[in-house]
């Protein structure tokens, strides 16, 4: 099957610079970018989902640590499904990290000033990331219909 031509086919070796690109070709470009604008919004999901969780555990910290100190591990509709042993050990571990996470509350109008910096930093870098692979795929198949061309 033959392709139709985007340019003239170059016949004067002089003009190297003119390079003829198939509508085959432009469409592994434009699917190329369209991946990498995916990876782009999905990057971009996935760091604002994280910024909001990481955004409510601060501001609900005390009443974290408060509830993981004074209630129960388990809802009462699974407390007749799981053996006391295994409730009592996930009551202790909800209790051991109390101290580390009381300590973090001191810390915590720190912590949250910084958040929204430290996500858009990490959002930035990965997309440049994404970018730069973008870029790269955009090269590999440039080079890759370079040897493909009549010369």
């Amino acid at each position: 099957m033959r392709m139709k031509l985007v340019c003239s086919k170059r016949t004067n070796p002089h003009t190297r610079g003119i390079r003829c690109h198939s509508e085959g070709s432009l469409m592994f470009y434009v699917l190329g970018w369209l991946l990498v604008t995916s990876l782009i919004a999905l990057w971009s999901l996935v760091a604002w989902a994280l910024h909001a969780v990481a955004e409510w555990a601060l501001s609900n910290a005390a009443a974290l640590t408060g509830a993981a100190a004074s209630a129960r591990p388990l809802p009462d509709w699974l407390e007749p499904w799981v053996s006391t042993d295994l409730a009592q050990w996930l009551g202790s571990l909800l209790a051991e990290p109390g101290p580390f996470v009381e300590g973090l509350l001191q810390a915590a109008p720190a912590l949250a000033s910084g958040l929204t910096v430290a996500a858009w930093v990490l959002w930035g870098l990965g997309s440049a990331m994404l970018l730069l692979l973008g870029a790269g795929l955009h090269l590999c198949i440039a080079r890759w219909h370079r040897r493909d061309l009549p010369a």
